[in-house]
């Protein structure tokens, strides 16, 4: 067995993998990439992901941070799908490249978690 195919049929994934993967909507239209993934220093979980919406060669655009529970990886989209809208994702909290630190302000998450109606893990 080579080892690319027991990379595909693993459980498991290096963040090397999901940085760069597409974002796709409830509509199946892709909304952005993963930028990092957010890991809880003691319990080692993946708490965040963040993404970036509406970049151009990786420049511009905003960035959201949004719970790990939101997202599914799909097979046949070859990337992770929100069940959210556009619309619903353009109207959640977000932050810009410049202020990626953002990403661990609690008062960023509080908001964030409250919005997508997902229970905080702290």
């Amino acid at each position: 067995m080579m080892l690319d195919e027991r990379v595909r049929g693993s459980n498991l994934i290096g963040s090397d993998r999901v940085e760069g993967t597409d974002v796709f909507g409830r509509d199946g239209n892709k909304m952005g990439s993963v930028r990092r993934i957010m890991i809880e220093k003691e319990s080692g979980q993946a708490r965040d992901v963040e993404i970036a919406v509406g970049t151009f060669l990786g420049m511009g655009g905003e960035l959201h941070s949004l719970p790990w529970e939101k997202f599914d990886y799909d097979t046949d989209l070859g990337g992770y799908k929100l069940n959210v809208t556009e619309d619903e994702l353009r109207n959640a909290p977000t932050y810009g490249e410049s202020e990626r630190d953002t990403a661990y302000d609690r008062d960023y998450q509080s908001r964030a978690y409250a919005y997508w109606t997902v229970t905080p893990y702290w």
